[in-house]
């Protein structure tokens, strides 16, 4: 196991998350008003490939799925990289397993622009921890990155797309990721269910899709708890 962008951001709001996904994922409950959140993101990410003009994406699928094929993005990333490609979208990188897909690559004269696309009219400290982490394994792959954006939903629907820089934002963040992600790659490896009592982190920044198994045991064991005094 290793710990991808979306891995390290649950894990960093609840460990116990993190596990769960690991080991337990059945257990998880997506709210159908979440999971058209979900959608419209990446539709909205989706259409802001095109903010630049003509682009090449990363995506592979593994054959007959539609899971991603990491290890062959990685690859194609590579060889675009190589090429020059001025526009990169969900441009793969990996680093001892560690693995994320950047959603923009733009080439300037210093090497690449990074942009994360993200359907909010604002920018959210979550985001710029999101993109801190890609940044992280990018800058570990040694390639030379300029600017950092995170694109959010401007006012104007005929172009909507509204890139913000937070590079400095981004580049403090480094020692914290390199802190954390090794943490969580031990974290998620136990095999022991961890025990995390419910708490602020059950709802923020998100709700937790396990919201429901980790409030009902506590119900559970405290009636359990009343049946045994009795």
């Amino acid at each position: 196991m290793a710990i991808t962008k979306t891995d390290f951001m649950r894990g960093m709001q609840c460990e116990k998350m993190l596990w769960l996904d690991k080991h337990k994922p059945s257990l998880k409950v997506i709210p159908e008003e979440v999971q058209k959140r979900l959608d419209q993101g990446n539709e909205f990410g989706d259409a802001a490939m095109g903010m630049f003009g003509p682009y090449e994406e990363m995506t592979v699928f593994r054959p007959g799925t539609q899971i991603p094929d990491k290890k062959a993005m990685v690859e194609k990333t590579k060889e675009h990289l190589e090429l020059g490609t001025k526009v990169i979208c969900e441009a793969a990188f990996s680093d001892y397993n560690n693995y994320c897909a950047v959603d923009i690559l733009r080439k300037t004269d210093r090497g690449y622009d990074m942009y994360e696309v993200k359907n909010s009219p604002e920018v959210h400290e979550q985001f710029i921890k999101d993109a801190a982490f890609q940044y992280y394994i990018v800058k570990r792959n040694r390639l030379e990155i300029g600017k950092i954006f995170i694109v959010i939903h401007g006012e104007d629907e005929n172009d909507p797309f509204q890139p913000v820089e937070v590079t400095e934002e981004v580049r403090k963040l480094y020692p914290w990721i390199n802190e954390n992600i090794w943490r969580l790659n031990r974290c998620q490896k136990e095999k022991e269910e961890l025990t995390v009592p419910p708490g602020d982190q059950c709802l923020h920044p998100y709700e937790c899709w396990y919201y429901g198994y980790c409030h009902k045991t506590k119900e559970e064991d405290g009636q359990e708890e009343q049946l045994t005094l009795l």
